[in-house]
């Protein structure tokens, strides 16, 4: 039978927001999924512009290449804006995101670690 256990995102701090201060690829680490083939993370992530105007995010699953990318654009003076609804993830992948403009998004989320 699996478990389950909702584990904080390995980049951020006590489960805080973590600043998006990277503006360019590798972008600002924000999890490392469970390792191996036997467990799986489960991410669901929520980002925040404190900024006034639109900025596009780009978040790296795995790699920096377009086929690990997604990019949306957050709007400005918005948060929560969902970002990863539950993407199954496993082997150690690292997660990392940066923006259009740095210092205005943050993200905050958490993995459902099943085992």
């Amino acid at each position: 039978m699996a478990t389950f256990s909702k584990v904080i995102l390995s980049g951020s701090t006590n489960g805080k927001f973590k600043n998006i201060s990277a503006s360019a690829t590798p972008g600002t680490a924000l999890h490392t999924v469970a390792a191996g083939t036997s467990g799986l993370d489960e991410v669901w992530l929520y980002a925040s512009n404190s900024g006034s105007t639109s900025v596009k995010l780009t978040v790296e699953f795995g790699g920096t290449t377009s086929a690990d990318q997604i990019e949306l654009s957050i709007p400005g003076e918005s948060g929560l804006v969902l970002v990863s609804p539950g993407l199954v993830l496993n082997n150690g992948l690292s997660i990392s995101a940066f923006a259009g403009t740095a210092n205005v998004i943050s993200i905050s989320g958490y993995a459902n670690r099943i085992t």
